[in-house]
Order: structure tokens, then C-alpha cells, then sequence
């Protein structure tokens, strides 16, 4: 889901992890009862939108605390998971703080590869976050990170185009197509984009079928029952009929750059993306980006509950900066500049009345979204259900499989990754 830096700059910025976290001459203190030390940050977010934003406030923190040096490093999204288990297994290269994509915290929580946080200065006014975000931060009844932004999705449209077309947003399945279908003929151009090689984005129409990967609650897997059947039947139809054009691979891209580009009218997203998106030629008006509910399906209409906490490393040499980091980085204010420069949506119940939060008209859309999102399990394989899951939801828009081989055979991948399941 995100853009990262360059192979050459995180060779050198995972270098520089490797020296601060390493080092003894690094170890924090507080004998003078001053936080010193370095704080190693491994940032995930989009670069050239996001990071921009998270660095400056880290930097903010290193005024509140002179002695302390927070050193940013922007680790791409689609490598972090890997490099953070890499790292913490060999005990060497690891950051103090990482920010932890919601379904990684209990996977890291159940290696041993972070520090609870219960009584420690990172949870200060825990009662103000939102029930939701806190439940992907908890695992075996302690806590393993702080909730830093949570998300979900939504339909992103160019209003000028459905001007044109004569169409509002699509309220089910069957209004997307009948949307589309008008656009072309009006416009010319497709009427959404539906990332083909990110599962994730296959989610809304699981859900919207009735259906869900698994039940954590009993043990069972149900990505192969009839309404994930009916799920990839759902997606296969909207490639086939032309509604939707998709993709194999760099998915984000060739999605961003049609929705900027006016290529496509709408495309499925989540607030993450929408400072990208006001960078594009079709949205220099940022009045002609319009967001909607993601279209129900036959039995419901839901989105997935994401989002990122911050966590902190167990092998960590400064613990109590690391802690007062995670706990300045979470904070209403932070949150708030979040709110009013990336449009995204704050975890503390506090946060969203402060005038950023209020000022935003995204934020202000997602909110109850994400009120109503369907939760993820939160188990330590939740991270990894969706690798077999992609190479299937790939193949279905690809025409490479039916959607009944689609769903046994990522019921079959499920089944051996989480044993003892049904």
C-alpha cells in the first residue's frame, strides 16, 4: 500500500539502524532524571507525502528532549515486516521504535519481539483511545504497541467525470455497474480501477458477500465457504464486464496514476492515499476529489479495519526515550497535525475535536467508516493469511482460475499455515 525509497538509501539507512541500536555508547539514560540517548525510528509510511510529515514531528520531540537523537529512517511498507524479524532475530540492527502495520503487532508480540507496554509511559491517557484501535495492539491480554492512525476504505471518485456522466456514487454492486456502463459511455473511460496484486483490496467485496477469511473465535477457516465463492465470482464480474480495469503487479502505481490521470473514474482506497492523490492533474482542485462508502454486496456493506501502532523493540538499549517517543508520537497534538496535514484519521477519542480533525472533510468521512469497519483477527498468523490469498485473487482477475479453485485453494493454504484449525 505504500511507495518507499531507494534500494541504495535504505542500504545506508539500515546501516545507521544497525550502528544506533548496536552501540553501548547509544544507551539512554535518566540518572539526571533528563531522557538522553538515541531512538532508532523505523517509519513505514508514504514517502514524499506522509514521511514528510512524521519526521518533522520526531524532530519536534528532539526539541522537547535536546539530549535525545531520534534517528527517521523510512523502511518501504512492503519490506518492513521482513526486516523487523530479520533484524530482531539475529539481535542486531533492530530499531528501538517501529511503526507496526495492525495485523503485525501480535505476530511480533508472539515471537518475543516486543516490550509491553502496560505501566510504561507510552499508554499515558489509554482511556482515550478508540476501543477499535486498541484491539490490535493487545495479545494475550498485555499490550505490545500504541495506536497511531487507523483506517479504513472507501470509494474515491472524480466528481467532474460523474458530472459529466450524469451518475452519483455507487451505493451497491449493481449501481457500480450500471455507473460504469455511463461513464463510458459519456466519457469514454473506465469506471474504476480495482487493484489486482493486494489482496487487501479484495476485502470490501468478502465482506460485503457475507464472508471473511477465518473465525478466530472458532478456530475455523471460511474463506472457502459459498460466500467466499461468491466474493471472487463478484470480482471476476466487474473485469469481464469492463466495469473495472486490474492489474498483476505494481498495482499502486498503475492505480494512482489512472485515478490521478483521469484515466479511471473511481478506484477503491483508504485516507492514506489521499495526499498522493491531490498531487495528481485531475485533482489540483481539491474540490473534484470525491469519497463515498465502498458499494455493498449481496448481504452487507463493510470495510477493513487498518491502520499502524507503534511499538517498541524488546532488545532496545533506551527504553524509557523509546517509551516517551511512542507515547509524544501518539499524543492529541500529534495526531491532530496528522489530521490536518495527511487527512489521516486519529486514534484518541480527543483528537477529533481539535479544528485539524474538524477541518478535514476526509477525515470527517472516514470516521464513521471506520466505526462500522469489520475487525481482522487479531492472531499472531493474521499478517500471512494474506499472501495465499493474493496469489489466488490475482489469478481470478487474471483468468488464470475460477473462483470455486480460487477459494479451496486459499482454504487449503490456511488450513496448513494455522493448524488445528477447521
Amino acid at each position: 500500500m505504500r511507495r518507499g525509497i531507494t534500494a541504495t538509501a535504505l542500504v545506508a539507512a539500515l546501516a545507521l539502524a544497525a550502528t544506533a541500536c548496536g552501540s553501548d555508547d547509544e544507551t539512554g539514560s535518566k540518572s539526571s532524571g533528563e531522557l538522553s540517548g538515541t531512538v532508532t525510528w523505523w517509519d513505514t509510511s508514504s514517502v514524499g507525502s506522509e514521511d514528510k510529515v512524521f519526521k518533522k514531528l520526531a524532530e519536534g520531540f528532539e526539541k522537547k528532549h535536546p539530549k535525545v537523537d531520534v534517528k527517521y529512517v523510512n523502511v518501504p511498507f512492503g519490506e518492513a515486516q521482513n526486516k523487523f524479524k530479520n533484524a530482531a532475530q539475529a539481535g542486531d540492527g533492530a530499531p528501538d521504535v517501529i511503526r507496526s502495520e495492525v495485523a503485525w503487532t501480535p505476530d511480533f508480540a508472539n515471537l518475543g519481539y516486543l516490550a509491553p507496554l502496560d505501566g510504561t509511559a507510552a499508554l499515558k491517557n489509554q482511556d482515550d483511545f478508540l476501543k477499535q484501535a486498541v484491539a490490535s495492539t493487545k495479545y494475550e491480554d498485555k499490550t505490545y504497541a500504541v495506536p497511531q492512525v487507523i483506517d479504513s476504505m472507501g470509494v474515491f471518485y472524480n466528481k467532474k467525470m460523474f458530472k459529466e456522466a450524469g451518475v452519483e456514487a455507487p451505493a451497491s454492486l449493481a449501481d457500480l455497474k450500471t455507473v460504469a456502463k455511463k461513464i463510458k459511455d459519456k466519457t469514454g473511460k473506465t469506471g474504476l480501477y480495482l487493484r489486482g496484486d493486494d489482496p487487501y483490496y479484495f476485502l470490501s467485496f468478502l465482506y460485503g458477500e457475507g464472508g471473511d477469511m477465518v473465525d478466530a473465535g472458532s478456530k475455523s477457516v471460511t474463506i472457502d465457504k459459498p460466500e467466499g465463492v461468491k466474493a471472487f465470482k463478484a470480482v471476476k464480474d466487474l473485469v469481464d464486464d469492463g466495469t473495472a480495469k486490474t492489474d498483476a503487479s505494481d498495482g499502486w502505481e498503475n492505480m494512482m496514476q489512472a485515478f490521478k490521470n483521469g484515466d479511471v473514474a473511481m478506484m477503491i482506497n483508504g485516507p492514506w492515499a489521499v495526499a498522493d492523490t491531490l498531487t495528481g492533474k485531475e485533482f489540483t482542485d481539491k474540490g473534484n476529489l470525491g469519497v463515498a462508502p465502498v458499494p455493498a454486496g449481496s448481504a452487507a456493506q463493510g470495510a477493513p479495519q487498518g491502520g499502524h501502532n507503534l511499538a517498541v523493540y524488546a532488545g532496545s538499549k533506551n527504553l524509557d526515550a523509546s517509551y516517551a517517543f511512542v507515547e509524544y508520537m501518539t499524543s492529541v497534538d500529534s495526531q491532530a497535525t496528522a489530521a490536518g496535514e495527511l487527512n489521516l484519521l486519529p486514534t484518541r477519542t480527543s483528537a477529533y475535536a481539535k479544528k485539524e480533525a474538524v477541518d478535514s472533510e476526509i477525515v470527517g468521512f472516514f470516521k464513521p467508516v471506520v466505526e462500522t469497519a469489520v475487525e481482522r483477527p487479531w492472531i499472531p498468523e493474521g499478517g500471512s493469511l494474506f499472501e495465499p490469498l493474493r496469489i489466488e485473487y490475482t489469478k481470478v482477475l487474471t483468468g488464470q482460475t475460477t473462483p470455486e479453485k480460487a477459494a479451496k485453494a486459499t482454504g487449503d493454504s490456511y488450513r496448513k499455515l494455522l493448524k488445528d484449525w477447521k
